[in-house]
C-alpha cells in the first residue's frame, strides 16, 4: 500500500524554490486553460514572467488561478504542490525592476519567455509581462514522507 504524506510548510515552500515549473490553471467565461508555466518563487509570493497571451488575457479577465508542481519518480516516488491565489499584472516600474532581479538571478537567459513563436510564415511579436501570484492556500502531498520511512 502506498503511503501518502501531507508536506509541511517549510517542505512545501523548499519544493515551490527547486522545482521552477509547473502547470498554471486558469479560467475565462467558463473555459479553463492549463498552460506549462515557469516560475519564480519569491515566499510567499509567485512570479511570473511570460508573453502576452491566451494566458495573460484569461488571468486579466479573472485573476484565480492555480499553480500545480510536481516531481514524479516513479508511481511511488513523488511530491506535488497546489498553489491557489490571485494573480495581480504587475505594471509599476519599481517593482517590475524588483521582480526582474529576481527572474534574472534565477533565469539568466529569461528563457522560455524570450523565444520565437511561430504561428506563421511571419511568426509572432514578443510583448513581455509580469504577474504576482498572492497565494490564498497551499498544499502539498508526497509519497516519500515520515510514513514511507
Amino acid at each position: 500500500m502506498l503511503d501518502i504524506d501531507e508536506m509541511s510548510t517549510k517542505e512545501m515552500h523548499d519544493f515551490l524554490q527547486k522545482v521552477g515549473h509547473g502547470h498554471l490553471g486558469c479560467t475565462f467565461e467558463g473555459h479553463p486553460y492549463v498552460v506549462p508555466m515557469q516560475y519564480y518563487f519569491g515566499e510567499p509570493n509567485i512570479y511570473i514572467f511570460t508573453t502576452i497571451g491566451m494566458k495573460t488575457k484569461y488571468m486579466d479577465a479573472n485573476p484565480e488561478v492555480c499553480l500545480q508542481v510536481e516531481d514524479v519518480h516513479d508511481l511511488k516516488h513523488w511530491r506535488s504542490v497546489t498553489v491557489t491565489g490571485r494573480a495581480e499584472h504587475i505594471t509599476l516600474q519599481q517593482d517590475i525592476d524588483r521582480v526582474m532581479e529576481l527572474v534574472k538571478n534565477q533565469n539568466p537567459t529569461l528563457s522560455p519567455a524570450i523565444n520565437r513563436t511561430w504561428i506563421d510564415a511571419w511568426g509572432r511579436g514578443e510583448v513581455m509581462a509580469l504577474y504576482q501570484i498572492h497565494p490564498t492556500e497551499i498544499s502539498g502531498r508526497t509519497t516519500d514522507g515520515i510514513s514511507s520511512k
